[in-house]
């Protein structure tokens, strides 16, 4: 494992503004470890948007799909009921009464789908050892991890000088 110098903040604005006077000085940031989400820390350390509406869409379609193919299939073709004097010959004649279960289903599925893509990206799923720099940063501290393979023209104490400036209350090495 490659070896990480962190600078720990007590203020998410504090913490901000040294990213971006590290980010200045041509130094790149790894992570950044926040006990909560920090708005526009992402445009701060060019993050790119998420492609899970992506992966939700194709769940849904998916899951609309399999509603109407069981839906037809125990509705019409393996156990055909006159419900209420609706007809049962065709899908398009039952659709609308299909309506609120493929509606359910695609709604279910999309969102446990989702969660799992979530959890399984992030490796936040159970069983998964969390990484973590300091335990502060799940309560009230931010940290900006610096990996120093990624940042090979500069000295550690190049590195360490940098994040003084940015009034850390701490630096540490992991």
């Amino acid at each position: 494992m490659s070896k990480a110098i962190y600078a720990l903040y007590d203020d998410d604005e504090v913490m901000m503004d040294g990213a971006r006077s590290i980010l200045s000085k041509n130094l790149r940031i790894n992570d950044v470890y926040s006990p909560f989400p920090v708005h526009g820390l992402e445009n701060v350390l060019g993050i790119k948007w998420t492609r899970i509406a992506i992966t939700a869409f194709l769940y849904g379609l998916t899951a609309a799909t399999l509603a109407l193919l069981g839906l037809w299939y125990i509705m019409i073709e393996d156990w055909p009921m006159n419900i209420g004097g609706k007809p049962n010959e065709f899908l398009y004649q039952n659709l609308p009464a299909f309506i609120p279960v493929t509606f359910e289903f695609t709604v279910l599925c999309a969102s446990h789908g989702m969660a799992i893509t979530y959890l399984i990206r992030n490796r936040t799923f159970p069983g998964a050892k969390a990484r973590n720099p300091h335990p502060r940063t799940t309560d009230d501290h931010f940290a900006i991890e610096i990996m120093k393979e990624e940042n090979s023209g500069m000295s550690d104490d190049d590195i360490r000088d940098i994040l003084k400036e940015t009034n850390p209350v701490e630096i540490f090495e992991k």
